[in-house]
């Protein structure tokens, strides 16, 4: 029984098709396609922070890209320790793709980032959230 299911299992991975996978801290993930990654806007997600990042050292890390109208880092209720995530916001949305396609994956404080566009927040409706498809 638990040999079938493994080979059920090693079957199936084998049979999906990733398309653009990258590799990174011993995880494999993988890009949405275009056509299902949330549009682009002026406000980014940034994942992979420090607890030691602070807002001013996360806006001039992302300064040089242009205006940023403000930085917001999420912090534990309980603790106040950064939760290891934020947001932050252009003033345009070519600056915030510019900033996005030079910052993800790159190390600030010694943690690499991962960033994308941020989904709008829309109070008391469910939030959805794009999904790969295996075509």
């Amino acid at each position: 029984m638990k040999n079938s299911l493994i080979r059920l299992i090693a079957r199936r991975a084998a049979a999906t098709r990733i398309d653009n996978p990258t590799y990174s801290i011993g995880r494999f993930y993988c890009s949405p396609p275009s056509s299902s990654s949330p549009p682009p806007n002026s406000k980014l997600f940034v994942a992979g922070l420090s607890s030691s990042v602070d807002e001013k050292s996360l806006k001039d890390a992302f300064s040089s890209f242009g205006h940023v109208s403000e930085v917001r880092i999420m912090y534990d209720k309980e603790t106040g320790r950064a939760r290891g995530f934020g947001f932050v916001h252009f003033s345009n949305e070519d600056e915030a793709r510019c900033a996005k396609d030079a910052m993800d994956g790159k190390a600030l404080l010694g943690r690499p980032l991962r960033i994308s566009f941020a989904l709008e927040k829309v109070r008391g409706a469910p939030v959805v959230v794009p999904r790969l498809t295996n075509a």
